[in-house]
């Protein structure tokens, strides 16, 4: 439904936090750590970037999300 409504630009799926390593280059000094940033049992197993007018549309796609995926879904604007 949100492909036909041209709600959706994108949708995909995340690996899980064990494929994951961090990138700290912030003292100039790069590292590589083979962990996540999270320490915890749930993670975020994708995104939706969804283009709706307001947030009571995105409140619905989002409920509609979660019980499509059987997963609890996290809802935040995009800044820029």
């Amino acid at each position: 439904e949100m492909v036909a409504a041209g709600q959706r630009v994108l949708a995909v799926g995340i690996t899980s936090p064990e494929n994951s390593i961090q990138i700290d280059n912030r003292d100039g000094q790069v590292k590589y750590i083979k962990e996540s940033l999270t320490d915890s049992n749930e993670y975020i197993s994708g995104i939706w970037i969804i283009d709706v007018p307001n947030r009571e549309i995105a409140l619905e796609l989002a409920a509609q999300g979660s019980k499509a995926c059987n997963r609890r879904v996290e809802l935040r604007p995009l800044l820029g």
